[in-house]
């Protein structure tokens, strides 16, 4: 008798590095967003602290910028002359792009609206550099 010739599963692709908690974006960023399904963690020390919640990014003509950032300044009661409009508990990690309160029915001009409570908690917990991860998903 002769043995059926062995069958060679085809290798996982690699791991990538992902913080330990479940969120999508790499183990260093603080914040992390995936516009696909819409939601952002903020992470501390590995582990999520907040999320997911809800987000809505920029809308078509106005997309939320992709990508690996860092936080660059934080204004809690920012007013956008560009908009016209308030941007409460802003948190910019991309040039005129910010973390904010806004509406979660209605796309943004490329920031990333959060509800209230998430927008405070993502003002208290980012700092100046901290790492954010924004994927398209």
């Amino acid at each position: 008798t002769t043995k059926a010739p062995a069958v060679q599963q085809p290798a996982a692709p690699p791991a990538q590095a992902q913080a330990p908690a479940g969120d999508p974006c790499d183990a260093a960023a603080k914040a992390c967003v995936d516009i696909k399904t819409r939601k952002a963690w903020l992470i501390e020390n590995g582990q999520v602290v907040l999320g997911p919640v809800s987000i809505m990014p920029g809308r078509p003509g106005f997309r939320t910028p992709t990508g690996t950032f860092h936080v660059l300044s934080k204004v809690a009661h920012y007013w956008s002359h560009t908009f016209n409009a308030p941007m409460p508990d802003a948190v910019f990690f991309y040039p005129g792009v910010a973390f904010h309160i806004g509406s979660l029915g209605v796309y943004s001009h490329g920031c990333i609206h959060l509800s209230a409570s998430s927008a405070a908690m993502f003002f208290r917990t980012l700092q100046i550099g901290d790492e954010v991860e924004v994927l398209h998903g």
